[in-house]
């Protein structure tokens, strides 16, 4: 496995890191374990968030007394300095370190610059003037503020979404970024669980100088990803030819289940339901047809267009209109009107 230097920054790691949001979902013994089964199968870099409950509790009990052996990095999705400050003594105080290799402004809705009147900007290189934070980073959804962020040279690295079923105008970002010698992390690799087919999604990642970090829940997935460090996957037709039919089912409007539009007014689980479709198709499907899920996607007849999930929404989905869709589509199933 080939390393990779993010930017200026210096970070050089393994094309092959750790993202640690689905840790918050298992307990704290067996997170400790999966993190430490992925450093030592040759992972470096850890990617976590304030916003991800426990997961940074479970980091620093992992990583404890080997702080100079990793390298880590954690965000906030504060909007005043006063927030930042409160959630960047809270991460260093979980993941029981002095300071972050990188800390990101994360899910931003417009690119912070200084003197603009939040004093976000101010604060996060104030952090890096007191050693808190080693290299300033930010995290975007909206590909016009990712855009902006890159014009902008203030900030060391980027985060944004990444994968097989990136647009024309996604890859020019990286080369963007990379022109500006700006580091880019892939988040979504998987765009939300869609992609089903690793070595495919490793096999695109490792055409670009970028550092995707790979949501990781269960043993079997880690191993997956380990598998890479000594057998590279390459881009064969083979694997060209399973890109090209996932682009062709995929691309348009699509839920990547980020969750960012929750909550719902009246209670509709939606970063699944506006995905149904998608999510029957491509894993077993016995599970989406169970009771429990038949009377999730139900709750779509209730919606009332109140907006509030486009409003939250960071792909400026349709999101109504994509649940009513998906609602029909599995009622067809149900009726065996369609086969899945």
């Amino acid at each position: 496995m080939k390393n990779l230097t993010l930017g200026k920054t210096g970070i050089t790691v393994p094309q092959n890191a750790f993202g640690a949001l689905p840790i918050q979902r298992i307990d704290k013994e067996a997170a400790v374990r999966l993190l430490r089964m992925a450093y030592d199968g040759g992972m470096r870099f850890f990617d976590t968030a304030r916003a991800y409950t426990d997961s940074e509790e479970k980091l620093g009990a992992a990583f404890e007394g080997m702080r100079d052996k990793i390298f880590i990095a954690s965000k906030t999705m504060a909007s005043t300095p006063e927030k930042f400050w409160s959630d960047l003594e809270e991460s260093l105080r979980t993941l029981k370190t002095d300071r972050l290799d990188l800390y990101q402004l994360h899910c931003v809705p417009k690119c912070y610059r200084p003197g603009d009147g939040t004093g976000m900007y101010e604060a996060i290189t104030k952090a890096k003037e007191q050693g808190k934070i080693l290299h300033i980073g930010i995290t975007a959804h909206k590909i016009g503020v990712a855009e902006e962020i890159v014009e902008s040279g203030l900030y060391e690295t980027l985060q944004f979404p990444f994968s097989y079923l990136a647009t024309d105008r996604d890859i020019a970002l990286v080369k963007a970024c990379e022109k500006a010698g700006m580091g880019f992390i892939a988040m979504k690799g998987l765009s939300g669980g869609l992609l089903n087919n690793a070595a495919a999604c490793m096999a695109f990642m490792l055409q670009y100088p970028v550092l995707p970090i790979w949501g990781i829940q269960r043993e079997e997935e880690l191993k997956q990803w380990l598998s890479f460090f000594d057998n590279e996957p390459a881009m064969t037709e083979e694997i060209r030819a399973v890109i090209e039919a996932d682009r062709k089912e995929l691309l348009g409007d699509f839920c990547r289940g980020c969750g960012y539009c929750a909550p719902c007014t009246v209670g509709i689980t939606i970063n699944q339901c506006a995905r149904m479709s998608q999510m029957i198709r491509r894993a077993p499907s016995e599970s989406w047809l169970s009771e429990h899920w038949q009377a999730e996607m139900m709750k779509i007849e209730n919606c009332i267009d109140c907006g509030a999930c486009m409003r939250r929404c960071p792909y400026e989905l349709k999101i109504p209109e994509l649940l009513r869709k998906n609602l029909a589509d599995y009622k067809d199933i149900l009726a065996g009107k369609v086969r899945v």
